[in-house]
């Protein structure tokens, strides 16, 4: 990576001769902006604690994060002085919207580019109806294309990065497509194109990338002999989200990695526990392997910091502090507006904040040294006025912050736990924040052979049907099968679909269900958990009239209903909703999934583009867009919560279908 300042002309070179081990970690655009602040004090206390030798922005398919990622990009680079490496995916973007984010990164001193491909592009054929043909469409077919054009247009300003994959790369969803043998003539391409380091997709299989990079190490072309090669690694935040992107990335989890994690799938603390051990150890035995200069590791961080941290301090990754560490602040941020650590067994941990009644009284006091006995109601020591007598913001009570140390620490990783689109829209970590935006999450292909080729709405009722039957394990909204809880509302489910009603969530009403049940339990043993019953759906304009003037004098049911074209309509426009929560011993109220305006506005924009996406697989006038097209444009999405989850948990479905209905 270069050096933060644009000022050098020449072509910046990683800075691999650093005699230490180099770590960096990936930052993701935010999908409600509401989380603005906490990610930027986030990303600030990682590069302090963590001292990252950049940082990635993620792009997102077809540039459809262009404006979120560039704004990060410049967050990172000019407010924290991060150097900054721009993913830039060039399939389905032409060469104006290219040429504008490489223009973009040269006025904000971006100078490392990650050059990928990203989805599969789009033929003439599927070109959308009226769209006009711009200078350099279908330009850009591979990475290895826009590795070239960097180079030929903008020479050696950009320090340029590629991808691989060291189980190989799958555009399709079966295993027996990918190896990296395959792959390797592209990433050779690649290289010579321009490339000047190779970072890694996630994987788990640490003998698998021993292996791939020893295969690129010792390649006859010799073009990777001493080029940095990054293995990228995913510390595992859950078990539901290391199944998701496991699945999206085709990365292999060996079987010693499954078990251990199965014992404690339901306890989402010892999950976290044991994949800060599994990854550790990946760590430590890929140091353990010559590399040709300082090995570096890239961590996909999905905007949490407290994994990482703990990784990157057990495997001793983190660069030594400088004197110059602990004489600087920060000011005016209130997370570090308290008292220099102390230490117990070599940790460090923080004072208790000033009480606000300290230093009240109704006149105003004279900070001294030391007080006088004659006038000490005038007087205040330092600790009195909240002085602190040391760095308040040094490395190592920083990283213990980032660890969740102490009352600062818990405040810092207050969303240490995330739920994808149910969780907090307030955490950096809101939603599906994994790489891969706004997408189908499978191939063309792979797409259709699923869905085929429907043309009336009883046609998408089918496909929506036999996912809720087992038949199918995916559609547009959801990679995955119905997991065991949701299956007992499965006849509920059946009749909506039925009705032209297609459900994308759900999940039944739970009432002080043991925390260790085999079908709704979650969290440490020895605890109860609670659910409102609710349901999400798609359904014609017309019905959603009539359901609407059903539910809007109902006190036992909240909704939010939104479309395509901006409408929302809400019960309670300010009012959330938590719809599941446990108590446990020793903890307050856990509340991991929870319903509100932001949370609902933020998935409505995504919910409907999926509906543009799905209809870009067909051509742009065939019965088949048209009639997703259609859908798009003429139905709503609807969330209905029903809060009566003690005395009726059939309550909810009375009122969408009729009682027995189903």
């Amino acid at each position: 990576m270069p050096p933060t300042s644009p000022s050098n002309s020449s072509r910046p070179r990683p800075p691999w001769q650093v005699p230490t081990r180099l770590v960096s970690f990936s930052a993701n655009p935010l999908l409600a902006c509401q989380g603005s602040s906490n990610l930027q004090f986030r990303l600030e206390r990682m590069s302090r604690a963590l001292r990252p030798l950049f940082v990635t922005v993620t792009w997102g398919a077809g540039g459809s994060t262009a404006t979120k990622s560039l704004e990060l990009a410049e967050i990172c680079q000019r407010q924290l002085g991060l150097t900054t490496c721009l993913h830039l995916t060039c399939t389905n973007m032409n060469r104006r919207l290219v040429d504008e984010a490489l223009n973009e990164a040269k006025v904000l001193g971006v100078r490392n580019i990650l050059a990928l491909r990203g989805d599969p592009p789009r033929d003439e054929e599927y070109r959308e109806e009226g769209e006009p043909v711009q200078e350099g469409d279908g330009e850009f077919v591979w990475a290895m294309d826009l590795v070239r054009y960097i180079r030929r247009v903008h020479g050696d300003h950009f320090c340029i990065g590629v991808a691989a994959y060291p189980e190989g790369h799958a555009d399709e969803s079966h295993p027996e497509h990918q190896t990296p043998e395959r792959d390797l003539p592209h990433l050779v391409e690649k290289v010579k194109a321009g490339a000047d380091f190779v970072m890694t997709q996630l994987f788990y299989d640490v003998n698998a990338f021993q292996r791939f990079e020893k295969m690129l190490r010792e390649h006859p072309s010799g073009v990777f002999r001493d080029m940095p090669i990054i293995p990228g690694l995913m510390p595992i935040q859950s078990y539901q989200i290391l199944k998701r992107t496991t699945k999206l990335s085709h990365a292999r989890l060996p079987q010693d990695i499954t078990d251990r994690l199965d014992t404690v799938r339901g306890d989402d603390e010892a999950v976290k526990r044991a994949g800060v051990d599994i990854v550790s150890e990946i760590v430590e035995k890929i140091k353990d392997v010559p590399s040709p200069g300082p090995r570096g590791f890239h961590f996909y961080t999905l905007n949490l910091e407290k994994a990482v941290a703990f990784i990157l301090e057990r495997c001793d990754l983190i660069p030594p502090s400088t004197p110059a560490d602990a004489s600087t602040a920060i000011e005016d941020s209130p997370d570090y507006l308290h008292a220099a650590p102390k230490t117990t067994n070599g940790l460090p941990h923080r004072v208790k904040r000033r009480q606000s009644s300290v230093a009240s009284d109704p006149y105003n006091r004279v900070v001294v040294d030391s007080a006088s006995s004659h006038h000490s109601q005038f007087e205040a020591s330092a600790d009195e006025a909240g002085f602190p007598k040391e760095p308040v913001n040094s490395r190592a009570n920083t990283l213990a912050i980032s660890e969740g140390e102490g009352s600062l620490g818990r405040e810092a990783t207050w969303d240490d736990f995330p739920n994808g689109r149910w969780g907090d829209a307030r955490s950096p970590a809101y939603g599906e924040i994994d790489g891969y935006g706004v997408s189908l999450h499978v191939s063309p292909a792979t797409a259709i052979r699923l869905w085929g080729h429907p043309t009336t709405p009883e046609d998408i009722s089918q496909i929506f049907m036999r996912h809720i039957s087992g038949d199918l394990h995916a559609i547009p909204w959801s990679e995955e099968g119905l997991n065991d809880e949701t299956a007992t509302i499965r006849p509920q489910l059946m009749a909506m679909n039925r009705k032209g009603w297609w459900t994308v969530a759900s999940q039944p009403a739970v009432n002080g269900v043991r925390s260790d049940d085999r079908l709704f339990g979650w969290g440490p043993r020895g605890g109860f958990v609670f659910q409102k019953a609710f349901v999400e759906l798609f359904l014609p304009a017309t019905d959603w009239k009539d359901l609407h003037r059903r539910l809007e004098d109902d006190p036992e049911v909240s909704f939010y209903a939104g479309n395509a074209a901006g409408e929302f309509i809400a019960s309670d426009k300010d009012a959330v909703n938590a719809v599941t929560w446990g108590t446990f011993p020793g903890k307050e109220i856990i509340t991991p999934t929870s319903i509100s305006p932001l949370s609902f506005h933020a998935w409505l924009d995504e919910a409907f583009t999926i509906w543009s996406e799905w209809r870009h697989l067909y051509p742009a006038r065939s019965p088949t867009a048209e009639l997703l097209r259609n859908v798009r444009e003429g139905y709503w999405l609807v969330n209905v919560i029903h809060h009566s989850f003690r005395e009726r948990r059939e309550g909810l479905w009375e009122r969408m279908l009729g009682e027995g209905e189903w």
